[in-house]
């Protein structure tokens, strides 16, 4: 793939933060310095003061260790709340719940909403189902301690960018199907929901040159499933878009870019759910790469967060 070419395609506005991604393959040995990479965003003083964070401890998936998660609530907010379980991008390799404290904090302001945020065991060291279970378990004591948590049981809904938007996506597949808990909404950002992707004979000429390339994501999907992508057999709850049936998922917003390498099976996603009967809101960012609201000056960027928080409102509501 040509980035060169590809490049003449990025939003002007995005190219500052295109040539802080440098070219290069993802590799066990280069996981640990991307785990150990920094937030990308400092926490606002403003928004610590409107906001307050407890780390829990609780009970993990049967014979697996604990999970973490980290609560968010607004300040002088009146419950009960709705809530946001979250889950965190990184391609199911990378990435920790505490990264996104700096958008969680004034997003539980600004929408007076809980905020549940789950660390989930990483892949490779383990593979599906472990980040799923976990996540799984998350939203169980979400729901089993709505009262103490000050949450509306009939407002929670899933929200994840990336690997966390395919989490979530598995996890609403495998909440229908356990019929434990009915979901308010799934917010899906950019979602890797496709492990087909990888093998595809036919992939998009345009889509992925940048920040999360198929290399990598060979590299992500091997990791998570243990074995080669795309082979037959693969659960729906590692990748949602192999779920055979998409009914009586709850309502869904999916937004991507139409650089993401994930485009075709995002839109393809929505059209299944459409057709099924969910109701979809879906985005479509022109000049937009993976992970493009890391430029939150550039207007694609701000438009895409104005229609996310816009989003998000009407399903707490």
């Amino acid at each position: 793939m040509d980035r060169a070419a590809n490049r003449d395609l990025v939003d002007p506005e995005l190219l500052p933060l295109l040539d802080t991604f440098p070219a290069f393959d993802l590799t066990e040995e280069i996981l640990p310095l991307m785990r150990g990479r920094p937030a990308r965003f400092q926490v606002r003083p403003e928004d610590l003061a409107r906001t307050s964070l407890e780390r829990r401890t609780i009970p993990g998936p049967a014979g697996a260790p604990e999970v973490e998660v980290l609560v968010y609530h607004p300040k002088d907010a009146a419950g009960p709340l709705p809530c946001i379980l979250h889950i965190h991008g990184g391609g199911y390799v990378a990435g920790a719940a505490a990264d996104n404290e700096a958008v969680h904090r004034p997003l539980a302001a600004d929408l007076a909403c809980c905020i549940v945020s789950v660390e989930y065991r990483l892949a490779p060291e383990t593979p599906f189902p472990g980040a799923v279970e976990d996540c799984y378990a998350a939203l169980a004591w979400v729901f089993a301690n709505a009262e103490a948590l000050g949450i509306d049981r009939g407002r929670i809904g899933l929200m994840g960018e990336s690997a966390g938007g395919g989490l979530a996506a598995g996890l609403a597949l495998l909440a229908r199907d356990r019929g434990d808990y009915r979901l308010a909404f799934q917010h899906l950002i950019y979602p890797m929901i496709d492990d087909r992707t990888c093998v595809t004979t036919d992939p998009h000429p345009y889509a992925g040159a940048f920040v999360w390339t198929p290399q990598a994501n060979t590299f992500g999907w091997r990791a998570l499933l243990g074995h080669e992508p795309g082979v037959d057999g693969v659960s729906p709850y590692a990748a949602a878009a192999r779920a055979t049936d998409v009914s009586g998922l709850p309502p869904t917003f999916i937004a991507t870019g139409a650089l993401d390498l994930f485009l075709e099976e995002d839109l393809a996603y929505a059209q299944r759910l459409l057709r099924a009967g969910v109701p979809v809101e879906l985005h479509v960012y022109p000049g937009a790469f993976h992970g493009f609201q890391w430029a939150p000056e550039a207007k694609v960027s701000q438009t895409a967060a104005r229609d996310s928080r816009a989003a998000l409102a009407r399903a707490l509501a």
